[in-house]
């Protein structure tokens, strides 16, 4: 695919700031700048501990940012207000021709407020997923970002309905398949979880367990079925729990990782975090990339949420839906199973639509055509 003079001098401007974003982006930057066009990419500092963040620029190629925000943490108001100053003062700056998002965090959202603001157009990958739960903030951060895109690029076709009922136009909306999953299938040979589970110490059948979300983790007597939880997975296998900073008090405070067969650790950079799951028994988590991540895997998945913005994990793939009451129950039957199989490490049969590691080259051929048109326009 040719890249036309017009497009080659405009500039896309890529808005990343947490964990999740990174591996969204890196296939889409990495196609983009294999068709020659300029690109410009921020780091809001969402997140900003090592391990959180820069690991991922080191391990999935991503170029270094041309600017760090340095936002933080705070409240969601504070942080949604910085990132809305830092952001309009980038965007007025550098002028771009269209500015792209990823996700569902407090960056995505605040990156389209201020872009479709100034008249800058939008595009939002990772669009049209709906948990139908807007006590969740990323729901909210959903719902805002798609109402003012000009692009949407879905990763399942369910996606696709969300937005068609919610009155966006269908030439809008593109169907591109998944690039976390194009960043997982072509990292998948480095990842090794034997070496990864020998620096932990970790026996060969093990658990790993990822929970930060404020429905899970905010509420004292929540936080405290939770750490029975993992309690009670240990007693099927030893378990690993990468801690993230939302919620370490408190889980920590009441005990999480007293049990002998809980093994807390700090976050984990991107291989040594996938390497663990491609080598679990199975995996409980309250994440929405993991759910994803482990459908492909063939690793089983129990998430620890009421609902799920990513149904398709369940329909084709390994993840399902349980309860505090449920969980030890269902992961039994999962380890039992799971120990039975001569092979852990066969390929799942059935993954969702797309989910082919091409979602990048494909949001890439999808941009340069938009911006082609527009320009002639």
């Amino acid at each position: 695919m040719m890249t036309s003079a017009i497009v080659s001098a405009m500039t896309l401007l890529h808005v990343t700031g947490a964990r999740p974003n990174f591996p969204k982006a890196a296939p889409v930057i990495a196609r983009l700048a294999e068709l020659g066009v300029s690109q410009r990419l921020v780091h809001t500092g969402q997140h900003y501990d090592d391990r959180l963040s820069e690991v991922f620029f080191r391990e999935l190629n991503l170029p270094r940012p041309d600017v760090n925000l340095g936002v933080g943490s705070g409240s969601h108001a504070q942080q949604t207000a910085a990132l809305l100053i830092g952001l309009e003062a980038e965007i007025l700056a550098t002028r771009p021709d269209l500015v792209i998002v990823y996700g569902d965090v407090n960056s995505t959202m605040a990156a389209a407020i201020v872009a479709a603001k100034l008249g800058v157009p939008v595009a939002h990958v990772e669009a049209g997923l709906r948990s139908f739960d807007m006590s969740m903030p990323e729901e909210v951060n959903r719902k805002v970002t798609d109402a003012l895109s000009d692009l949407l690029f879905v990763t399942s076709p369910d996606a696709i309905a969300h937005l068609a009922d919610e009155g966006i136009p269908s030439e809008r909306i593109h169907f591109v398949g998944n690039p976390m999953i194009d960043s997982l299938l072509s990292h998948r040979d480095r990842l090794d979880s034997a070496a990864a589970r020998a620096r932990l110490a970790l026996p060969e059948d093990y658990l790993v367990a990822t929970l930060h979300r404020p429905g899970n983790v905010d509420d004292p007597e929540t936080a405290a079925e939770l750490v029975a939880v993992v309690h009670g997975a240990a007693a099927l296998a030893d378990i690993v729990l990468p801690l993230h900073p939302r919620g370490r008090a408190i889980l920590e405070a009441l005990g999480i990782g007293d049990h002998p067969r809980v093994h807390v650790v700090e976050p984990l950079g991107y291989l040594d975090f996938m390497s663990l799951v491609s080598g679990a028994l199975a995996v409980i988590t309250d994440s929405g990339g993991v759910q994803e991540e482990t459908t492909v895997l063939g690793v089983p998945c129990l998430t620890l949420r009421p609902n799920t913005e990513r149904p398709v994990t369940i329909t084709h793939g390994t993840n399902r839906l349980v309860t505090t009451r449920s969980i030890v129950a269902e992961l039994a039957a999962e380890v039992a199973a799971r120990r039975a199989r001569s092979d852990r490490t066969a390929a799942p049969t059935v993954v969702p639509p797309l989910w082919d590691g091409q979602a990048g080259a494909r949001i890439a051929t999808v941009l340069v055509d938009w911006l082609d048109d527009r320009s002639a326009r």
